[in-house]
């Protein structure tokens, strides 16, 4: 992050279009045309000559300009809920109370994840709360600034102990070496608490990384749209019109990403019309390649921007195949905080050849298995030239194919034995949902053993909504 980068702090990264179009009001009386999105879920701006503070006054909902780097936004999962897979009991409203009582800057990074969702890093902050199967209990698991490794908390923590677990924390945290002397400490420390017995460890499952733009279904009668911009610069006055257009048509949510894209759920079905006309006459792309989305890169770099335009082109010319990998490029060299399944370290230059014009070497690493989440972080090549790059990467991929559905035990470990056959279906081109004949589409009433040509004409895919034609067949193997 440059130094001159001002934050505003959106909460698990959920604003309203109202709210967003107040802090847009503020950048624009800052003489700024654009805004970045940080991998914290907040938004990013440089504010060098204006006064902060006028700023601020500008602010109907009071809201504050964070110049200080020691405090952190807090990251939720809430942008997940009703569009991927979720815990039970865990609905939109459970985040939104829980960032409620959060009535202080918290200066540790703090996440509050479902793990049967894979858009929001699990595992990136200090105290990661991750749900468990228990109705309103959170694992928590814990890497704090000075340690060199993460343990859990020997407890489940109930959902309305999570704020003064965490005020309790900062308040100690210093001092504190390892889980049991924090874990002896709070509880001398907090009055109240009702922490239950860990029964089981926390699984976290093995999830291919989900398409997150274009306009999606949403049940029955709604819509969600996912928007991204590759160079992560959001102009302000598309933003302010956006969030009229929100405005006019009552929705009340807009979700940033981690992935420094943005979502938007609760679209109404009379309302897509409107607003793909909306984004039509303002060019917007909603379907980028899947080769260069699922990317993070520091905010406001060239240098690494240019790397990824390198190696997507690289990837796009051998047509490679990318589906369900996601990439980092990071100047943290072995600071294993990244939340992406490859990662690029560029190696800082020594000063002694900092004059001379000598190109930087990288490093290729992964984490186990392709899953962050795992937290086992693999160096697979160091000191490498640019050009060897794409290379790299392109086997990594074949790799991460080739041990696809063998995540976890040996018994799901394929042989040579293992017989395979082909299975024919019709797959979408947008978002690469399959119609598999065999099963038909229960969630649209269309029973088993209904051939692809026997559907309507007016059929659509169930998740992004695209038109028969878009559909092809394809092969996929069946073992």
């Amino acid at each position: 992050m440059n130094d001159d980068l001002h934050r505003i702090l959106i909460k698990g990264g959920i604003t309203s279009p109202g709210e967003l179009k107040d802090s847009i009001a503020m950048l624009e009386a800052a003489g700024l045309s654009e805004v970045y999105f940080g991998s914290r879920q907040d938004l990013l701006f440089p504010l060098n000559d204006v006064k902060k503070d006028h700023l601020e006054k500008i602010s109907k909902y009071n809201t504050d300009i964070i110049a200080n780097r020691s405090y952190q936004n807090i990251v939720c999962s809430y942008v997940s809920v009703d569009i991927f897979d979720t815990t039970y009991w865990l609905k939109g409203s459970t985040y939104l109370y829980l960032l409620e009582q959060f009535d202080f800057l918290p200066k540790l990074k703090i996440n509050i994840t479902d793990p049967k969702q894979r858009l929001v890093p699990i595992f990136s902050g200090n105290l990661n709360f991750v749900a468990s199967e228990q109705e309103d209990y959170w694992y928590l698991n814990i890497q704090l600034p000075h340690w060199k490794k993460s343990a859990y908390y020997p407890v489940l923590i109930y959902s309305w102990d999570m704020v003064s677990l965490c005020r309790a924390i900062e308040e100690v945290y210093h001092t504190m070496d390892n889980v049991d002397q924090l874990f002896t400490v709070l509880n001398q420390r907090m009055q109240t608490h009702n922490n239950k017995a860990i029964n089981k460890e926390l699984h976290i499952p093995f999830l291919t990384f989900p398409y997150y733009e274009g306009m999606n279904r949403m049940g029955l009668d709604q819509f969600w749209l996912g928007l991204y911009w590759r160079n992560n610069r959001y102009d302000l006055k598309f933003l302010k019109e956006f969030c009229g257009f929100c405005l006019d048509n009552s929705i009340g949510k807009i979700c940033i990403t981690p992935w420094k894209s943005f979502i938007i759920k609760g679209i109404p079905k009379e309302s897509r019309p409107e607003l793909e006309r909306f984004l039509g006459q303002r060019g917007i792309n909603v379907r980028h390649s899947q080769l260069e989305m699922n990317w993070h890169l520091p905010v406001d770099d060239q240098e690494a921007l240019e790397l990824k335009k390198y190696l997507v082109n690289s990837f796009d010319q051998n047509d490679i195949s990318t589906y369900g990998l996601t990439f980092g490029i990071s100047k943290d060299v072995g600071k294993q905080s990244h939340f992406s399944s490859i990662v690029i370290e560029i190696n800082p230059l020594s000063q002694l050849v900092e004059k001379f014009n000598v190109k930087p070497t990288y490093n290729v690493c992964h984490f186990k298995n392709f899953d962050p989440n795992t937290r086992q972080y693999l160096v697979y090549a160091q000191d490498v030239d640019q050009k060897e790059l794409p290379n790299l990467l392109i086997e990594l991929s074949k790799q991460y194919f080739l041990q696809l559905g063998n995540e976890g035990s040996a018994k799901g470990k394929k042989t040579e034995k293992n017989e395979q056959t082909m299975h024919l279906v019709h797959q979408c081109q947008n978002c690469l949902t399959v119609y598999d004949e065999a099963i038909g589409e229960p969630q649209s009433n269309i029973d088993p053993s209904t051939k692809f040509e026997d559907l309507p004409k007016e059929y659509t895919c169930l998740v992004c909504g695209a038109e028969k034609s878009k559909f092809q067949k394809v092969e996929i193997a069946m073992v």
